[in-house]
């Protein structure tokens, strides 16, 4: 019996070591390849805020287009000329916006939009649970190839009861902290935030990444592995402070909410950027910047 219970501890002991970030800093040294360097915060990006900026909306405006048929009281509330770019011929403009035709599901328009699409599925690290995985298409090198979704805290606002058995907290440069537990007093926050900070009909976040049919099928970057020895980095974390001018009917999409209502900053996301050219069938691996003074 005792066997057992030790056995069943060291499981799952190796599959959350994956994401627990003490452990990851201590074994750093051990695992050269897990470590990206930067000489400065300033530094650690492989693309522009612009180019993560230009993929996001043109999904997101994709996303909406193909999900008309529910966004009619968005779509009345927004000028006339917001409104063609999502109204297709096929559409029936009047009192009910009617339903496009050739509908797809969300990964589908990712496929069709982006050339790729990503899914979970048991990652191939042994021990390592769930894993993502580029199931079509081909990714190019500085795509933007997932979203890490989650509550946003700044460095003083308090995580500790969320934080506990919790493997998907995330540590930005900065230390804004984002976690992106899908489960238990992690998701109760993040729904609650999120119906918190609603605009009349405009919800400024998605909440479905904590549901199995997510809207962004971008918002899966929590489920991302560690890369190991064996294992060389495909992508890497790249954090994305959402603009002012970004438009309120596509913030539905966006995975992230704020702790608190008044936080005096733009929205803090992070996305995972492509280190190279990945083919389909290969699973994401990510690794962990370090600032070198």
């Amino acid at each position: 019996m005792f066997r057992i219970v030790m056995k069943r501890i060291l499981d799952n002991w190796k599959s959350y070591r994956h994401r627990f970030v003490p452990w990851i800093a201590l074994n750093l040294r051990k695992n050269e390849r897990t470590i990206r360097q930067v000489t400065e915060r300033s530094k650690d990006r492989l693309v522009s805020d612009e180019v993560v900026s230009e993929t996001l909306l043109r999904l997101f405006r994709e996303l909406l287009r193909n999900d008309v048929a529910h966004q009619g009281e968005v779509l009345r509330l927004l000028p006339a000329s917001t409104q063609t770019r999502y109204l297709s011929p096929e559409t029936t403009e009047g009192p009910d916006i009617g339903e496009p035709k050739g509908e797809h599901r969300p990964i589908e328009t990712m496929l069709l939009t982006v050339g790729f699409c990503i899914e979970r599925k048991p990652s191939s690290l042994p021990f390592a649970g769930t894993g993502v995985f580029v199931t079509r298409g081909f990714v190019h090198k500085g795509t933007t190839v997932a979203m890490y979704p989650g509550t946003i805290y700044q460095a003083y606002e308090p995580i500790l009861f969320q934080s506990i058995r919790n493997p998907f907290v995330f540590r930005c440069i900065d230390h804004v902290l984002i976690d992106g537990n899908d489960k238990g007093i992690s998701k109760i926050v993040y729904r609650s935030c999120s119906g918190r900070d609603r605009l009349g009909p405009f919800s400024l976040s998605d909440i479905t990444w904590l549901t199995a049919n997510t809207k962004n099928p971008l918002a899966v970057g929590q489920y991302v592995n560690n890369c190991s020895n064996e294992r060389a980095a495909n992508v890497c974390y790249q954090e994305y402070d959402v603009p002012e001018a970004f438009p309120l009917e596509l913030r539905q999409y966006l995975p992230n909410v704020n702790y608190r209502h008044d936080t005096q900053r733009p929205l803090r996301c992070v996305v995972l950027v492509a280190l190279r050219d990945i083919c389909p069938g290969e699973e994401l691996f990510s690794n962990y910047f370090t600032i070198v003074h």
